[in-house]
């Protein structure tokens, strides 16, 4: 019996070639193209093709893969119980997913430091450091710097493009929507509150004295924490692992990703889209709604 699933292409833009090559890419992989529709906005295009998969799928993501190369077009091969009617729950990382900026780095400026915290947020999101101990010599940089700072910093963040769109759909269609974060409570707190996001998880900076110590209280949100978050979110919810959907870019998302009905890479590191069932390299968030049916 075969599968269904959906193939999602996105872009710029799209036209019917791109539609027609994707129709044929498909079915020399052995799956059958059962529907189309187009969608989209004044910045990107997307095409969603429902497909039943042949009885040995494993060709498909590769040889997905290889058309997306060879054409430039982004594409995701999405499984049934992700975009299927039913509850639904989507978990995001916050540094360069949510918002466009780090936000370490943006209190690390306040102390002159900001390069030197940069290169190590760089590798550790690489995958080169491990993230806990990164982040307790990035917090270091921080010390002695009054608590006001913060504001500074909630000031200055942007959010990523795409990413009320994103949040909204969800939100309107009775889902739960939230984030997890290697970040900074203090600075997450009024973004949540702004978007009414259902969750939001993430480090708590240390403060005495209305200073920064320096340290992070309490236990670090790494990798292993935000797979905790997605699974007691999902478990609260009453929502299904296979019909979440998680969106990071570092290492430090991983386990998220990996245990997610769909894990997202936005415009990630290498390791990151190497690991993740789809990849994401438009510059706007409100491509991932697509993926779930919204």
């Amino acid at each position: 019996m075969r599968d269904d699933a959906r193939v999602v292409a996105y872009a710029r833009h799209l036209d019917d070639g791109h539609r027609d090559g994707l129709c044929s890419a498909l079915r020399g992989l052995g799956a059958e193209v059962r529907a189309a529709s187009a969608a989209g906005s004044a910045t990107y295009d997307v095409l969603t093709l429902d497909v039943s998969l042949p009885a040995d799928a494993s060709r498909v993501r590769p040889g997905l893969s290889g058309w997306c190369s060879a054409t430039g077009v982004g594409a995701a091969l999405v499984p049934a119980p992700v975009y299927a009617p039913g509850p639904k729950l989507l978990i995001m990382d916050v540094d360069s997913t949510l918002i466009k900026q780090e936000v370490i780095e943006l209190l690390a400026a306040h102390a002159g430091r900001e390069a030197e915290v940069a290169a190590v947020t760089e590798a550790a999101m690489r995958g080169e450091l491990d993230f806990a101990q990164s982040l307790h010599h990035r917090v270091r940089a921080l010390a002695g710097l009054p608590s006001s700072v913060v504001d500074d910093v909630v000031a200055r963040i942007e959010l990523s493009d795409g990413a009320e769109q994103l949040v909204a759909a969800y939100r309107d269609a009775g889902h739960r929507v939230g984030v997890v974060s290697g970040g900074f409570s203090q600075v997450l707190a009024p973004l949540a509150e702004r978007l009414r996001l259902s969750f939001a998880r993430a480090n708590d900076l240390e403060v005495e004295a209305g200073m920064l110590t320096g340290r992070v209280a309490g236990a670090v949100v790494d990798r292993g924490e935000k797979e905790r978050v997605l699974r007691s979110e999902a478990d609260r919810s009453g929502v299904p692992l296979a019909s979440t959907i998680a969106v990071g870019d570092g290492a430090n998302d991983l386990d998220m990703l990996a245990a997610a009905g769909l894990g997202v890479a936005f415009r990630a590191k290498p390791a990151v889209r190497a690991a993740s069932d789809a990849a994401l390299d438009l510059p706007d968030l409100d491509v991932v709604r697509y993926f779930s049916g919204l």
